[in-house]
């Protein structure tokens, strides 16, 4: 299929983000993914950013379209480089994402490439994430959880929202408890208090109703994490369109998750004397 021409401020603040001084691709990088997108790279010796942004510019306008930019966009961020790197990835494909969104394109987690309703202004996701942040401080949910609520999350819809404050509730249980592990090890490992102490404790567990509480803020979190993310690879199983709605609900839910967590007792660390275990 071929993708029409990107207009040149489109692909000059894309350059501006793929070559960026501090968080760009290196010099080498970007000789590297020219040479195997087939671009001439014919100004080697000028800044990154001019070097990337003349080398688009002539490859779009011999091909008349922009299949070869978007190939360059794939070639130098393809997931599988940055394994490591997750949250630079993250980083930079928002970025990416912020100026894609003017042509109807989202640069996916899986680093494929997808129509997206476009945009025309600079007031649209800003607006957007306005609204989101309003109407959650109307339900007073947890402030970690208005952080995710960023304009860079909402180019397209509320997904990346959720998926990331839900990433949020499972990072605050590592620092709680010094655990390395995700998902649904990590909400075992974390709480679970058959025969031992548990590292968080919500109550004393000391009744049959204090313990259901624990075991069923357990089964929400496991449901929580296994319904929007993949706690192997931190990425979502499959990305689909989250209403405004559905991402109240959601961050609601995660709010709560927050909020309890906050609440809960390192029981681990402390005496093990006012603890039934069983």
């Amino acid at each position: 299929m071929s993708i029409p021409e990107f207009s040149l401020p489109v692909l000059e603040q894309l350059s501006n983000v793929l070559a960026d001084t501090s968080t760009g691709l290196t010099g080498s990088e970007i000789g590297q993914y020219l040479r195997e997108c087939g671009i001439a790279d014919s100004e080697p010796l000028t800044t990154k950013r001019v070097r990337l942004y003349n080398a688009l510019r002539a490859k779009q306008a011999l091909d008349r379209c922009a299949n070869n930019v978007i190939a360059f966009v794939q070639a130098s961020f393809s997931p599988v480089r940055y394994t490591n790197a997750h949250e630079y990835f993250d980083h930079k494909r928002a970025e990416i994402n912020k100026v894609l969104v003017f042509v109807g394109i989202e640069f996916t987690e899986a680093g494929q490439m997808k129509p997206v309703k476009a945009v025309d202004n600079l007031r649209d996701a800003g607006l957007r994430a306005d609204r989101l942040r309003h109407l959650l401080k109307d339900r007073s949910v947890h402030a970690d959880v208005l952080t995710f609520c960023r304009e860079e999350l909402l180019v397209e819809n509320y997904f990346h929202a959720v998926l990331e404050a839900t990433k949020s509730v499972a990072e605050k249980i590592r620092r709680r408890t010094a655990l390395i592990n995700d998902g649904s090890e990590l909400v075992d490992d974390a709480f679970s208090f058959k025969g031992r102490i548990p590292h968080l404790a919500l109550n004393s567990l000391a009744s049959e109703s204090e313990q259901g509480e624990q075991r069923g803020f357990m089964n929400l979190l496991k449901g929580l994490f296994g319904t929007f993310r993949n706690p192997t690879a931190h990425a979502p199983k499959i990305t689909w369109e989250v209403s405004e709605q559905d991402a109240l609900d959601i961050l609601s839910l995660v709010s709560l998750a927050h909020r309890r967590i906050d609440a809960a007792v390192e029981a681990y660390r402390i005496s093990t004397n006012a603890f039934a275990v069983v």
